[in-house]
């Protein structure tokens, strides 16, 4: 029916100009007025002119799920209203049913495997905001850090100690740059404790996470030093020769971008202190400076940049 009334409208009338009526749905045309029989689905949000309490009770969906959440969001909550769906009160035998499974679901709530996860993922969200992770990062710690609780090695260590060295995992995983220093200083714990708990996780986990490269905290140093194009592209090539000299084998990456970019400012005479960059980069100026020396020692004097 509907194809038939389209194929004469499109017959008879000369303009053909199709219009929707965005409140009722219909589509008419312009020109002779025909409505076609066929209303539209609004693809527009279902949130508009909703507040977040209306939205919230509006909704058909929920929140969404996440594995750092500890039931993923998948829990259903018992209200503490004793009234059934139509507003009416409920027998005194409903009632105490429905006290008693408000009771189990509290109280399975509070096992300890929950507890566990609610120290960990509130300290999650805090070390995340702290480092600036992305979402998909801290997806993928709770993920693994449900994989270690599965694997019960939690017991009788440190929660915070294993979440942040998680952390610390997911980080090399996902090739975004963290050093241990960076997840001890927003975890609050000592680098030794961090890099002892790394070890035995990596261990316990089979992990194999591939090393940071000094180029992957170029970026992260240039930033804070505002340094310009020319500079950073001058780094990138002395830590490109510096790798093909096995200069940064075994080396701390951080110390290396640190060292090049320092001897990439003062090639390019960009005036940028030792101090400045070992407060960005938080390695001594001494490092730095050994770090620099052992660089010009394999590719040559600071006049490299005239030889890459």
């Amino acid at each position: 029916m509907v194809m038939l009334t389209e194929l004469i409208h499109q017959r008879n009338c000369k303009k053909n100009e199709m219009v929707t009526d965005v409140h009722t749905g219909e589509i008419a045309c312009s020109s002779c007025g025909i409505v076609s029989l066929e209303p539209i689905v609004d693809l527009g949000t279902e949130s508009a002119g909703l507040n977040a309490t209306d939205y919230q009770n509006n909704s058909r969906v929920g929140a969404k799920r996440s594995l750092k959440m500890i039931d993923m969001g998948l829990s259903t909550l018992i209200e503490a209203k004793d009234k059934d769906v139509t507003g009416k009160s409920l027998s005194i035998e409903n009632r105490r049913m429905f006290y008693r499974l408000r009771m189990w679901d509290r109280n399975s709530r509070s096992a300890v495997t929950s507890k566990s996860f609610q120290k960990a993922f509130t300290l999650l969200d805090a070390i995340s905001s702290k480092l600036g992770l992305p979402e998909s990062v801290i997806e993928e710690s709770a993920y693994l850090f449900r994989k270690i609780a599965a694997r019960k090695i939690l017991a009788g260590r440190s929660t915070a100690a294993m979440l942040s060295a998680t952390i610390y995992a997911t980080c090399r995983i996902t090739d975004t740059p963290r050093t241990l220093q960076d997840i001890s200083d927003a975890a609050n714990i000592k680098k030794k404790v961090l890099q002892r708990t790394y070890r035995f996780l990596a261990k316990e986990m089979n992990l194999s996470p591939e090393a940071y490269t000094p180029s992957e905290f170029v970026s992260r140093i240039a930033k804070g030093l505002n340094l310009s194009e020319k500079t950073q592209r001058l780094t990138f090539k002395i830590l490109d020769l510096c790798a093909k000299k096995h200069v940064s084998t075994s080396k701390n990456p951080m110390a290396m971008a640190a060292a090049a970019i320092h001897l990439a400012a003062t090639t390019n005479d960009e005036k940028v202190s030792q101090l400045k960059i070992s407060k960005i980069s938080g390695i001594s100026a001494v490092t730095i400076r050994e770090r620099r020396k052992e660089i010009v020692t394999k590719i040559g004097d600071v006049t490299v940049g005239q030889n890459l």
